[in-house]
């Protein structure tokens, strides 16, 4: 029998039940992937996120219910924030975490957390076949693509706001996720998206930090700003701050510890 200590965080938002919910369990070596896995879909949230630690940094892998992932931006600071709060990193210190994404490295400002992740440039590209329909989507501004994602702009929040995807049909596009978004109609925000990934098992993320390392360089070259407020309209909701800084991008929110718990295995 294993003990596996847990924390369920919600991340990007700074009151209880809002935001990304994701589980950190914090392991002494990795237990089987599979396992790992089996663990993520008893969790069933976006992102259960093992950590362990290294000889210079922590080590840092994600899964969703039915898959691992290469990057998640909530599940990163949500591990950050457990590892302060429980004594095992410094409180004021820069946390590195060693991915399958790279590293990344998450700092804190007060309650404010920022996690750096490469940038996920999108170009140009055709929409696949199907895409705008499972979207309900007649008129696209732009579609792009990154490594990971797809990313469709439209030129109003309302469309943004009112978007039923066909999950089924959103599921058969060959990507990880589709990041739909618009400019914001509120002068405090300066963009807002959704994310949908069915494929990966999370029909839609309620707050995607790395979606934003994609919307942050795509909004900063439009809007001629570093810094900007971004808000993902998913039903629980979520405000994030996000920063270009040369081929890094910071994503930056708030972030609640509501339970924990011990996982006995």
């Amino acid at each position: 029998m294993t003990t596996i200590p847990f924390a369920h965080v919600d991340a990007f938002t700074s009151v209880p039940f809002g935001g990304s919910p994701a589980v950190v369990c914090r392991v002494p070596e990795w237990p089987a992937a599979e396992r790992m896995q089996q663990i993520a879909a008893e969790m069933n949230v976006g992102a259960t996120a093992f950590v362990r630690r290294g000889p210079d940094a922590f080590s840092l892998r994600w899964f969703s219910p039915t898959v691992e992932l290469e990057l998640c931006g909530h599940g990163t600071l949500a591990a950050a924030c457990v590892l302060w709060e429980n004594g095992d990193a410094p409180r004021h210190e820069p946390i590195q975490f060693d991915t399958r994404g790279g590293r990344l490295t998450a700092t804190r400002d007060d309650r404010l957390v920022a996690v750096e992740f490469p940038t996920l440039a999108e170009q140009p590209a055709p929409a696949p076949d199907g895409l705008l329909d499972a979207l309900g989507i007649t008129n696209a501004v732009y579609v792009g693509r990154n490594r990971l994602d797809y990313l469709v702009e439209v030129n109003d929040e309302a469309v943004v706001r009112a978007l039923a995807p066909q999950m089924s049909a959103l599921a058969s596009i060959d990507t990880r996720g589709v990041i739909v978004t618009s400019r914001s109609a509120d002068a405090g925000t300066d963009f807002v998206s959704r994310f949908f990934a069915p494929a990966a098992g999370i029909d839609e993320d309620f707050a995607t930090g790395s979606a934003h390392g994609c919307l942050a360089r795509f909004w900063s070259g439009r809007l001629g700003r570093a810094r900007m407020r971004a808000r993902q309209l998913s039903r629980r909701g979520a405000v994030l701050h996000v920063e270009v800084a040369g081929d890094r991008v910071r994503v930056g929110g708030e972030a609640v510890i509501i339970s924990d718990g011990r996982l006995i295995v």
